[in-house]
C-alpha cells in the first residue's frame, strides 16, 4: 500500500457525499404541498417517493456487487451525476410522468451509489478494527449535516421563488457530489489480503449470509428503520400542515434532526464498539418507536415538534454504523458492501410501505392514525426480536488491514 494514502481524506469524502445525498433526499418531503398544489397528487408524489425507494432497494445489492468488482469511485461518481439528473428531471415536473422520472427510479439507482452502504464500506476499509465501529458512527454524523443545510434552504426558497427554484438549489447540491465520490474513491487503493476461511466468492459469501440466523434477523428488523423513516421525512410537513403548524416548523424540524443526528450517530456508534451491536440495535428500535408513540398520541405544538425531532435526531442514523458493523464482523471486508446492501433491501421494502403507505391510509381514511400506530406495532416487535434472536453464535473474525 502506498505510503501517501492516509484514511482522512476517505472518511471525509465519504462523510460529504452521504451528507449531501441523504439531505437532499430527506428534504423531498416538503416539497409534496406545493407540487400538489401546482397540480401533482397526493398519491402521484407519494407514489414517485415509493418508487424511489423500491428501486434503491431492488439496485442497491447490483450496485454493491458491482462496487466490489470494478471500485467505489466509479460507481459513486457514476450515482451521484445520476442524482443531477434526476433532480434536474423533477425541476421540470409538471405531471406524474416526469417527477416519478426523476424522484423515482433515477434518484433509487443514484442513491444506490451514494448512501450509506457504500459509504460506510469504504469507511470501513480506512481504519484498524478496533476503531471501526466508533469510526462508522462519525461518518454517519457527518451523513446529516446535508439536511441541517439542504432543508432550510429548501423551505426559505419555497416561500420565496417557488418550489422550482428550490429544487435547482438540490440539483446544485447534488453535483457537489461528484468530486465528493472522487476522494471518496481513495478507498480503492486500500489493500484487502483475504483471511483463511473467509468466502473466496461473492456466491459463497451470499450463501453464507441467507444461512446466517443473525444476519436475516438483523435484516427483516431493517425493514422496520425504513417504514419509520421514510414515513416521518415524506408525511410529517404534511401533517403538520394539517394540524395548522407553520410550514417552516417541518423544515426546521427536519433540521434539528440532521442536528441532533451528528450526535446520535457518533453515540450509537461508539456503544457498539463497547456493547453488543444486537442488542444495540434493537433498543434503539425500541427507543424510536416509543418516540413516534408519544409524539403522535397528543395534538403537535411548535414546542412538541422540536422536542421530538432532537430526540428522532439522536435514534435516526445511528441504525447505520451499527448494521455495518455487524456485517463486517460476521462477514469480513471483502464483500462487504454486497451483503449489507442485500440486507438493505430490506429496509427498503420498508421504506415503500411507509411512503405510500402513509399516502394511501391518508388518501383512505383522511388522518395518518391507523398509519403511525402501525408503525410503532411494528417498530417495538422488530426490535424485541433483534434483542432476543438477533446474536451471532459465531466467532467474531478478525478483520484487517487499516490505513495509517
Amino acid at each position: 500500500m502506498p505510503a501517501t494514502i492516509r484514511a482522512w481524506p476517505i472518511l471525509v469524502g465519504a462523510a460529504l457525499l452521504l451528507s449531501l445525498a441523504m439531505g437532499i433526499r430527506q428534504s423531498l418531503g416538503l416539497f409534496m404541498q406545493p407540487m400538489t398544489a401546482a397540480g401533482i397528487t397526493v398519491a402521484d408524489f407519494t407514489f414517485s417517493v415509493a418508487v424511489q425507494n423500491v428501486v434503491w432497494g431492488l439496485s442497491q445489492p447490483f450496485v454493491g456487487a458491482l462496487s466490489d468488482r470494478l471500485g467505489f469511485r466509479r460507481v459513486a461518481m457514476s450515482g451521484a451525476a445520476l442524482y443531477a439528473a434526476g433532480i434536474l428531471c423533477a425541476v421540470f415536473a409538471t405531471g406524474p410522468l416526469w417527477l416519478s422520472l426523476g424522484t423515482g427510479p433515477l434518484l433509487g439507482i443514484a442513491l444506490s451509489c451514494t448512501a450509506a452502504s457504500l459509504n460506510l464500506s469504504a469507511a470501513a476499509r480506512a481504519v484498524p478494527e478496533a476503531k471501526r465501529s466508533q469510526v462508522l458512527g462519525i461518518v454517519s454524523a457527518g451523513g446529516s449535516l446535508g439536511t441541517l443545510i439542504a432543508a432550510p434552504l429548501a423551505q426559505t426558497l419555497i416561500n420565496g421563488p417557488g418550489w422550482q427554484v428550490a429544487m435547482l438549489a438540490m440539483f446544485g447540491l447534488a453535483l457537489l457530489m461528484i468530486p465528493a465520490a472522487y476522494v471518496m474513491g481513495r478507498a480503492d487503493l486500500v489493500p484487502l489480503p483475504t483471511k483463511r476461511g473467509e468466502a473466496t466468492s461473492l456466491r459463497e459469501v451470499l450463501a453464507a449470509a441467507l444461512r446466517r440466523r443473525a444476519f436475516l434477523v438483523m435484516a427483516g428488523a431493517f425493514m422496520v428503520c425504513g417504514l419509520q423513516l421514510v414515513f416521518l421525512t415524506t408525511h410529517l410537513p404534511t401533517y403538520l400542515s394539517m394540524c395548522g403548524m407553520d410550514p417552516m416548523l417541518s423544515a426546521q424540524a427536519l433540521a434539528l434532526i440532521g442536528g441532533f443526528n451528528i450526535v446520535g450517530a457518533y453515540m450509537w456508534g461508539w456503544l457498539g464498539g463497547i456493547y453488543p451491536k444486537h442488542i444495540m440495535l434493537g433498543l434503539l428500535y425500541l427507543l424510536r418507536s416509543a418516540a413516534v408513540a408519544v409524539f403522535f398520541i397528543f395534538p403537535p405544538s411548535p414546542t412538541t415538534t422540536l422536542l421530538f425531532a432532537a430526540t428522532m435526531g439522536m435514534l435516526w442514523m445511528g441504525v447505520s454504523p451499527l448494521t455495518a458493523g455487524l456485517v463486517a464482523q460476521m462477514f469480513g471486508l471483502r464483500y462487504m458492501t454486497t451483503v449489507t446492501s442485500l440486507a438493505f433491501l430490506s429496509h427498503q421494502v420498508g421504506s415503500f410501505l411507509g411512503a405510500w403507505g402513509g399516502g394511501l391510509i391518508l388518501q383512505t381514511l383522511g388522518s395518518y392514525d391507523r398509519a403511525w400506530q402501525i408503525g410503532v406495532l411494528i417498530g417495538l416487535i422488530a426490535g424485541t426480536i433483534q434483542i432476543v434472536f438477533g446474536a451471532d453464535p459465531r466467532p467474531r473474525p478478525r478483520l484487517q488491514p487499516a490505513l495509517a
